[in-house]
């Protein structure tokens, strides 16, 4: 048991305060263990100022073995003083482990055996892998250790990051920083080396303690969440909150004062309270260089501190613009109210930008830990942003017209199968038929989409590369824009996200229940939208190229999963049987009639606006070189189709959108990597580039919605059938006009938007009352050309006889030579709203006793 003649294979450090009822019983179990391993062992232990006992009890023992009390009190809590332990430990090895037996002596041996090998530089004991257990832990005890893992889980790659039973080797345990301090010493050193470091868990028994009691406290919990901070590079403190807050009031009141001094003075909402910041802004990067963050030495920042500040205030501008607008507009707060609570949501994204990005503290964070910080802060903008702004600007004419399919439930549509409708059905009848409750759907879907993009990405490549992939889907312009406006293909990015995800788990993981899983996600995925069939050739070719793989062609699983897509799928077969195959006909045929035309270069310039130059690049590199087959094949089979395509037709600019979800992991991996894995110097630049792109597209799209939903200075009204602006005051005005018209004429007439669907839909929305909005309201195909839907829902012979308001935004469109001699045509008028002080024109005509075509000619299908 002595031992002291050679020098130990491991030093075991345990920190102890009041454990003296303990220590007999530790020291016999861990010798004993050891000693079975033949493995030479020496015990420190770190007291940290024991009174009853303990210190007596460990002197007892020096004399008989290769045990040493250190007198550790650092006054750096458990960090320090297991640190000053582990400086006078003679092994390589260290093994930290409680005093209180929750941590088993039985299991050290596991622990330490991969690191003596060299295998490891850390193996922790951990309670949350498979087979970990928390025996006779109260409910309290369980939350709160659960909440603190939670804190840090994003930040580093194992499942318990806070246990405190772990071997290391010495050398990286001593080269935590100086500064370390709190009671996770574990914690530091992952953070600390995050990205550089071999670490493996082993599950372990956790019980109670036998004697004693905890020493978790309040004081213990609060210096655990401030050493978080501090290890992720935040300068956010107590300290440095309480001056930026006293900088916020006085703020506060220039920012109040200025924007009502603007206001008097006749400047717009927008531009006041634009202003009204940017003086603020201007203040508060003073007082945050020159007093709440004021580095050590009076050194000066350098010139990029005051380019990061301007980007979080950026940030900070558009999310309070829309809370300022939410408020005004939608909750009917005044201005000054208003402005007041969108400061204060634009100070927490300030302060927070300020704290991690601009003024962070760089020092010991390892490269991998800032990407995963910067992970965290675009998701949470991005989803912030999209919240505030999501019931705001006026709808696309594509979310209204899938309104319209909503209003009109049927089990399938010409254009598009019925999804799109279902959830918006669900969303309005959640919070009402208002922008919000038609965008609701889309909103969750991109929740649903990243979801299982970070879980693909983790079964790939880890917890880390994970939060990058989820950054992506947050920041790329597919995947936000489908994340915020409501059309077949939010809904579709879900169902493709999820599919990709359960093929992953039965292909790569050889899971057999994954196949019902990606059959139910490739149902679904068919009422959304057809395009998501094209995983099935994917499939069926890595299935063919992946030997392992080729076993499931014997068995039954991929086929039932087809099966269950197909029942799934079978309303839309059920609606196209009952009218003559409308929608595969169209979604066929009709794509390849017309002109024949070479789209190949549409098509590369669709694919950059929607993953960026920068990710279109990344996303061909990675995947084709690329050791993940799964990648490659369900990024390149379904995109050679369209390639395919697009020589001979034009491509719509959405299409290639969701198949870019298998690319992102292999993207995120490349991104992610630390600079050491860094292969050549296109990636280095590559790498450089990616902070750039994805913070300005946030910015970009920051500064879109709230162009969109309260104006930028210089930025015009556009007055277009695409932008959503204007649709609700030409739709108030029309409801008006409408009026006047049955007032005048004693008939009410029927609006037609003189357009294939936006602004019979647009219309429809914004002449809400009851469902007369809906069912009064018609396209241009009245008078020939399609109105896609609006062919079945108002059959052209219905209205033989009716008096029509015709509408359009152009004028040529209601010239008598655009309209057959169907009907009496009064004169062309004009009207303008105003939207922001800004007129917008639109121009209507009456026609009185139309005259439908020939009965032979009113169906859809002679459209």
């Amino acid at each position: 048991m002595d031992g002291r003649g050679r020098s130990p294979d491991i030093s075991v450090v345990v920190p102890t305060l009041d454990e003296a009822g303990n220590v007999d019983s530790l020291l016999t179990r861990l010798f004993a263990a050891f000693g079975r391993e033949g493995l030479e062992i020496e015990v420190l232990f770190a007291d940290g100022g024991s009174t009853d006992g303990t210190q007596e009890k460990v002197r007892a023992w020096e004399s008989r073995a290769t045990v040493r009390l250190v007198d550790a009190r650092s006054g750096r809590g458990l960090t320090g003083d297991v640190l000053a332990a582990a400086g006078r430990a003679r092994a390589d090895t260290i093994l930290v482990m409680d005093g209180d037996l929750s941590h088993s002596p039985e299991q050290a041996p596991e622990l330490v055996r991969p690191v003596l090998e060299g295998s490891r530089d850390m193996v922790i004991g951990s309670r949350y892998v498979q087979g970990g257990r928390i025996p006779d832990w109260p409910w309290k005890r369980r939350a709160m250790s659960r909440i603190a893992g939670a804190v840090v889980w994003p930040l580093t790659d194992v499942h318990d990051p806070t246990s405190g039973f772990f071997a290391i080797r010495r050398d990286r345990l001593l080269g935590v920083a100086d500064d370390a301090e709190g009671f996770k010493i574990g914690l530091e050193v992952l953070l600390r080396n995050e990205g550089d470091l071999r670490v493996s868990e082993i599950p372990i028994c956790f019980g109670d303690r036998f004697h004693g009691r905890s020493k978790m406290s309040l004081r213990q919990a609060a210096c655990y969440l401030r050493r978080a901070v501090a290890l992720a590079g935040g300068a956010a403190t107590v300290v440095t909150a309480g001056r930026f807050a006293l900088a916020g009031l006085a703020g506060l009141v220039v920012d109040v004062g200025g924007f009502t001094i603007l206001r008097d003075r006749g400047l717009d909402l927008s531009l006041s309270h634009i202003l009204s910041f940017a003086i603020v802004a201007t203040l508060t990067y003073v007082m945050c260089v020159h007093w709440a963050f004021a580095p050590s030495g009076n050194r000066p920042p350098g010139w990029t501190t005051p380019v990061r500040f301007v980007t979080i205030c950026l940030m900070a501008l558009f999310l309070r613009g829309g809370a300022l607008a939410l408020l005004t507009e939608r909750a009917g707060w005044s201005e000054h109210a208003a402005l007041s609570a969108a400061a204060l949501a634009g100070a927490v994204v300030t302060y927070l930008g300020a704290a991690f990005f601009a003024f962070r503290k760089d020092s010991g964070r390892s490269d991998v830990l800032s990407w995963r910080l910067a992970a965290l802060g675009l998701i949470g903008y991005s989803v912030l942003l999209r919240l505030v702004y999501l019931g705001l600007p006026d709808l696309l004419p594509e979310e209204a017209y899938y309104w319209n399919y909503a209003q009109h439930p049927a089990l399938g549509y010409l254009d598009h199968p019925p999804m799109v409708a279902w959830l918006i059905a669900a969303g309005t009848a959640l919070v009402g038929d208002t922008e919000l409750g038609v965008r609701i759907g889309a909103f969750l879907c991109w929740f649903v989409t990243a979801g299982f993009c970070l879980a693909l990405t983790r079964n790939l490549y880890g917890k880390g590369t994970a939060l990058t992939a989820a950054m992506l889907t947050a920041a790329l312009p597919f995947f936000f824009l489908f994340g915020f406006f409501t059309t077949p293909d939010a809904p579709l990015t879900a169902c493709w996200a999820g599919a990709l995800f359960f093929l992953e788990r039965a292909l790569v993981g050889g899971r057999a229940r994954a196949w019902w899983g990606a059959g139910i996600c490739i149902g679904l995925g068919m009422l959304s939208k057809y395009t998501i069939a094209l995983l099935a050739p994917a499939t069926l070719a890595f299935i063919l190229l992946d030997r392992p793989s080729r076993r499931w062609l014997r068995r039954p699983q991929p086929y039932l999963a087809a099966v269950l897509a197909g029942l799934l799928f079978s309303p839309v077969i059920v609606w196209n049987l009952r009218n003559e195959w409308a929608s595969f006909l169209f979604q066929s045929i009709h794509r390849l009639d017309g002109q024949s035309r070479f789209g190949l270069p549409l098509l590369v310039a669709a694919m950059a606006m929607l993953i960026t130059p920068l990710g279109l690049l990344d996303a061909f590199r990675t995947v084709l070189s690329s050791k993940r087959l799964f990648a490659t094949v369900f990024t390149m089979i379904p995109l050679s189709v369209f390639v395919l395509f697009s020589f001979s037709r034009e491509v719509k600019v959405n299409w290639t959108g969701p198949l870019w979800l298998a690319a992102l992991p292999v993207l995120a991996r490349q991104i992610a990597t630390p600079p050491s894995g860094v292969r050549t110097q296109l990636d280095a630049l590559s790498r450089q580039l990616w902070p750039l792109t994805l913070v300005a597209c946030v910015l970009v799209f920051g500064g879109f919605l709230h162009c969109a939903s309260l104006g930028l200075p210089g930025i015009p009204v556009v007055q277009d059938w695409d932008w959503p602006v204007a649709w609700e005051e030409i739709g108030r005005d029309v409801k008006q006009l409408e009026e006047q018209v049955q007032a005048d004429l004693g008939v009410r007439p029927l609006v037609v938007g003189m357009d294939k669907y936006a602004l019979a839909s647009e219309l429809a929305f914004y002449r809400r009352h009851g469902r007369q909005g809906v069912e009064r309201t018609s396209s241009r195909h009245l008078f020939g050309g399609s109105g896609l839907m609006y062919g079945f829902w108002f059959p052209p012979c219905r209205y033989a006889g009716w008096t029509l308001l015709l509408i359009s935004l152009d004028r040529t469109n209601l010239e008598r030579r655009n309209i057959p001699r169907w009907a009496g045509l009064d004169a062309i008028e004009e009207r303008t709203v105003s939207v922001r002080g800004r007129p917008v024109r639109y121009y209507y005509r009456i026609a009185r006793d139309y005259r439908p075509p020939p009965p032979d000619q009113c169906d859809w299908r002679s459209k």
